[in-house]
């Protein structure tokens, strides 16, 4: 299914009554500045009753949210963006609240998997592989996982559904994916057309727009590689997925492109472009009525998919 989202159209004029760009964009671009910056990260704190567990599991380091009020027969496996550069955040640690209780989830998983330009292909799939066989090694079912990635999260999330097909095992029952970078044809219209309007991966993001085109996490593959970017591959049996993206972004290409060919491969896909909105608009500004309307989408999504 390929909609857009129902709301009157925004336009470039919308923005100034929201917080200035600067701020806008700080929100989405702290993690790459952060990976390099010696500057002690704030805490997390879990809401009231929730509980927040750090520990490692065979290297990787994973964070684990606990809500209370969830159900057991969801369980939320969050793969965070950055360009495979940004760490996980408080950012990220707020979103995973969100989405479990979008998702109606008692676990949540967060993977701080390993950054470029240290550690490369394949190293932050070969941590989503450890944290999902963690996951089914304590018994959560397969087909009570939900799996949110965005932006190169996004990209890692069908990484790790190809992975799993290719080592035939059970497929989680659905992927998020809110501006998934999926592919690197930097001539497609909105990579040439939203430089200037998107917000967060555009010009006004030197750093991460130059990553996005030269991207460290590949170390010199060739970058149709379907192990690298999925989409360039064979989808069959692929989850269902709901793919949400910017009418204003750079990876708005890349988002119908996904569209496209899961549904040529017999994927059950969604897509839905909010206009007017720029990269991971719902994490930088979830109080924008877009991102509450997005938030109920996914809610919606993974209850039609999904048993209670």
């Amino acid at each position: 299914m390929l909609r857009r989202h129902g709301r009157s159209p925004l336009r470039a004029s919308r923005w100034k009554i929201l917080p200035s760009r600067p701020t806008f964009t700080r929100k989405c671009t702290d993690a790459s500045k952060t990976a390099a910056s010696s500057a002690k990260p704030a805490v997390f704190e879990a809401p009231d009753g929730w509980t927040y567990t750090r520990y490692s599991q065979d290297g990787l380091v994973l964070e684990e949210l606990t809500n209370p009020e969830g159900s057991g027969n969801r369980t939320v496996l969050q793969l965070h963006g950055g360009g495979y550069i940004g760490p996980l955040h408080n950012g990220y640690r707020n979103q995973g609240v969100r989405q479990a209780v979008l998702s109606n989830a008692r676990d949540t998983y967060m993977v701080n998997y390993r950054l470029a330009p240290r550690h490369t292909y394949p190293a932050a799939l070969d941590d989503a592989m450890t944290a999902y066989r963690f996951m089914l090694k304590k018994g959560y079912k397969p087909e009570n996982i939900i799996v949110f990635g965005d932006s190169a999260g996004g990209n890692l999330a069908l990484a790790l559904s190809a992975k799993l097909k290719e080592e035939k095992l059970p497929q989680p029952a659905l992927l998020i994916l809110d501006s998934p970078w999926t592919t690197l044809e930097t001539e497609s219209p909105s990579r040439k057309e939203s430089v200037k309007r998107d917000l967060v991966l555009g010009e006004i993001n030197p750093g991460m727009f130059h990553e996005i085109n030269h991207p460290t996490y590949a170390k010199g593959m060739n970058l149709s590689d379907p192990h690298l970017f999925p989409v360039y591959g064979d989808l069959t049996g692929f989850p269902p997925m709901l793919i949400q993206a910017g009418g204003y972004e750079l990876f708005l290409d890349d988002g119908m492109k996904l569209a496209k060919k899961a549904a040529a491969d017999n994927v059950k896909v969604t897509l839905t472009v909010y206009p007017g909105m720029s990269h991971d608009f719902a994490l930088c500004l979830p109080e924008l009525q877009d991102s509450i309307d997005s938030f109920a989408e996914i809610r919606d999504f993974i209850n039609l998919n999904m048993k209670p």
